[in-house]
């Protein structure tokens, strides 16, 4: 089996996920590098491990969490799907089992908002790793002058964390109102809270959203 180790040692993986990191600096994106792919491949295990999935399962969540944002490398737009065909085609000649690459893989294709659905498991933990990867240190611009609102709204939040409580997956946020308004954030990430409780559902779970500790979703 390929396994997660395998995936984050590999010299080609890791030169995608930081040119794709590159492309999107160059775009003006915030951070999408190995601290970003780390993070959501790490949610996305955990939460499969968590709730009783087989551990080949949380696995290839972790796989699929690593490798989900390597199709910024060719464009940002449609990148879900750029991703899906080039992990199909790594994984492919690393040898993987087929079963386990169409897992992988379907989760990638289906991990960005604007197409997004979460297919299986792997997928919806996907999406909350990923949609739920909300911190200050996100954003590359230090010119404050100059932020949009994804600037603002990214470096306003002075504390995140996403976890499991009972049933409910819950995303906790501290923003600096001074920074940035909290209506702010739902105009930017609205459609990815309502994704992630798609998702959290997929899991027979309650997607929560905690902000400077008032439950708003």
């Amino acid at each position: 089996m390929i396994t997660f180790q395998q995936i984050k040692q590999d010299s080609q993986i890791l030169t995608y996920i930081q040119k794709a990191d590159e492309t999107l600096a160059a775009l003006g994106y915030t951070e999408h590098s190995l601290a970003h792919v780390g993070r959501v491949a790490e949610t996305a295990g955990r939460l499969l491990a968590e709730l009783g999935h087989p551990p080949r399962e949380a696995e290839l969540a972790r796989i699929a969490g690593y490798l989900h944002d390597i199709g910024n490398i060719v464009n940002r737009v449609d990148h879900a799907q750029s991703g899906a065909v080039m992990a199909f085609r790594l994984l492919d000649n690393m040898g993987m089992d087929a079963a386990e690459i169409a897992a992988v893989v379907s989760a990638i294709g289906n991990h960005d908002e604007s197409t997004a659905f979460p297919v299986n498991a792997i997928a919806a933990a996907l999406i909350l790793g990923d949609k739920t990867d909300v911190r200050r240190s996100r954003v590359r611009n230090q010119d404050f002058a100059s932020f949009d609102i994804h600037d603002r709204v990214n470096y306003a939040v002075t504390g995140a964390s996403a976890a499991l409580n009972g049933k409910d997956f819950v995303l906790k946020i501290d923003v600096d109102t001074s920074i940035s308004p909290v209506l702010d954030y739902f105009e930017i990430f609205m459609d990815r809270m309502l994704l992630c409780r798609r998702a959290a559902d997929k899991l027979g779970l309650q997607f929560r959203l905690v902000v400077n500790n008032q439950t708003v979703l």
